[in-house]
């Protein structure tokens, strides 16, 4: 697994903790869903400033954001497809 596979796992890892769906996520750190989609596949190498933002919309520190948490930690969750209804 390279660095940007890893780095991917931990920001879903993160989301997925916050309870944020990748829409949410990309929203609040003013991404498009489709490129932190492929941020969190490894797919994509995010600049300093869209890792800056996405520490900012998780609530966490840059530090937090890029360290290796890859030790200990089990499966990731799934989260169920569509989106949650407002309710009125």
């Amino acid at each position: 697994m390279n660095g940007r596979e890893r780095l991917g796992r931990h920001v879903r890892r993160l989301r997925v903790a916050a309870g944020l769906s990748q829409e949410a996520l990309a929203v609040d750190a003013k991404l498009e869903p489709s490129h932190l989609s492929r941020i969190e596949r490894g797919l994509s190498n995010p600049t300093f400033d869209v890792l800056a933002r996405l520490a900012e919309a998780l609530h966490v520190d840059m530090e937090a954001l890029t360290s290796s948490a890859e030790v200990g930690e089990g499966p990731i969750a799934n989260l169920k497809r569509g989106r949650k209804r407002k309710s009125r």
